[in-house]
């Protein structure tokens, strides 16, 4: 079974869509699979993060601008991809060092997420994207 969820972005950072995956899951009603969730682009994540402290978002966002800022930053003068604007590059290394799939196991019909995990889209681009990821139950 599988399907897809277009997310809407603002610029960067994280997206919380837990509860659109959690309730396509609940539809499907498997007694146990294993969820497979992959981004289809190559400038955002994805990411499993604690949901309960916003601030978590936010500096995980504001952590990955400071290790890998634009490219009109001095520090990046080496890229030579930056015909796209001073966010793609950036964005396209973010995405090499973070996860664009995620496995979650299915028990019982339900997510086996933590209290406290959420699953996010990770928007590394500064201007709004529409972003597709697909889902699949195994």
């Amino acid at each position: 079974m599988h399907t897809g969820f277009s997310i809407e972005t603002r610029g960067p950072g994280l997206i919380e869509f837990t509860g659109r995956v959690a309730d396509w899951v609940a539809d499907a009603a498997p007694e146990e699979a294993l969820l497979t969730l992959f981004v289809r682009h190559t400038s955002c994540s994805l990411l499993i993060q604690e949901n309960a402290d916003p601030e978590v978002q936010s500096d995980l966002a504001a952590f990955f601008h400071r290790l890998v800022p634009p490219s009109d930053d001095p520090s990046m003068r080496y890229l030579t991809h930056t015909y796209e604007g001073p966010d793609d590059m950036p964005g396209h290394i973010k995405a090499a060092l973070l996860p664009t799939s995620l496995q979650i196991p299915v028990i019982d019909g339900r997510m086996s997420l933590g209290t406290w995990q959420g699953i996010y889209l990770f928007e590394h681009r500064t201007r709004p994207h529409l972003r597709e990821v697909t889902a699949l139950l195994r």
